[in-house]
């Protein structure tokens, strides 16, 4: 290692430590103003945003990258959370998320080990009613939402979404770009807008 990079890197240390230790104290406070359940604080690389009006419960070592340097592959948005109050999402250990939107109005459950790629979007909801008149009339009343489920070990390409009702089954792979609408069973790749039977995992 030259000079420059000793430098560097006595410089870039006490930076990032601190960067570390104010960010642990910001996001520990912030999970306890949201009242937030997890078994060991998230590693956050760069912004979390978060709100939670319902039930929000976090397991072990799960990971969000918001950030060009803990995820170099495009992010084009920061990782978001937002549980409504009658919402319930629960994020089982060892996953990890990029970029991701999560939007939680009815139930969400994720398993254990789920690889999330850049940009992945998962929503339980329309946002909107589908009929143009409760849209008008913004009747929040008419608008869907469904429970969604995603297994243990799945793997979900970047710029994927993830639409209400929907189920991954375990270890089953989503190519990335997909649109998932509908069920996908355990050990199967999925793919296309909408997504669509690839073939079976051996």
């Amino acid at each position: 290692m030259g000079l420059k990079g000793i430098i560097n890197r006595m410089y870039m240390y006490p930076m990032l430590k601190a960067q570390q230790i104010y960010a642990r104290i910001f996001y520990t406070m912030k999970f306890s103003f949201n009242k937030v359940e997890y078994a060991k604080l998230p590693k956050i690389n760069g912004r979390l945003y978060l709100k939670n009006e319902g039930k929000l419960k976090l397991g072990d070592h799960i990971s969000f990258n918001s950030t060009f340097y803990s995820n170099p592959m495009g992010l084009n948005k920061c990782c978001s959370i937002f549980v409504e109050k009658n919402g319930r999402l629960t994020i089982d250990n060892n996953s990890g998320f990029s970029g991701v939107s999560i939007y939680c109005a009815n139930q969400i459950s994720i398993g254990r080990n789920l690889f999330c790629g850049g940009n992945v979007s998962i929503w339980d909801t329309d946002f909107h009613p589908l009929k143009s008149e409760d849209r008008i009339e913004n009747r929040l009343d008419q608008i869907k939402t469904k429970p969604i489920t995603i297994g243990n070990e799945v793997f979900i390409g970047a710029n994927s979404i993830i639409l209400k009702g929907v189920s991954i089954g375990d270890c089953s792979i989503i190519g990335a770009g997909s649109v998932v609408t509908k069920a996908v069973p355990a050990n199967e790749i999925w793919a296309g807008n909408p997504a669509v039977f690839i073939k079976n995992i051996t």
